[in-house]
């Protein structure tokens, strides 16, 4: 957790480290892919991901991590 998420943080406040664990859990556990899982997600999305479109990123954790998925 801390060399993929703290690490790469400047933390603000004392109450920014939670903010942080509770955004790295959330993008760990619904957008990343599990090798253990075969490319799974450990909680998967409610609807399926869309065949075509424009592909869009969302970052995560202020810009370390970034998320693409289709636009609607």
């Amino acid at each position: 957790m801390r060399r993929e998420c703290l690490d790469n943080v400047i933390v603000l406040s004392r109450g920014h480290p939670e903010q942080v664990l509770r955004e790295h859990v959330e993008h760990y556990n619904q957008a990343r892919p599990h090798r253990g899982l075969a490319l799974a997600l450990p909680v998967p999305r409610p609807e399926p991901p869309r065949a075509t479109g424009e592909v869009v990123r969302r970052d995560v954790l202020g810009g370390v991590v970034h998320e693409y998925e289709r636009a609607a």
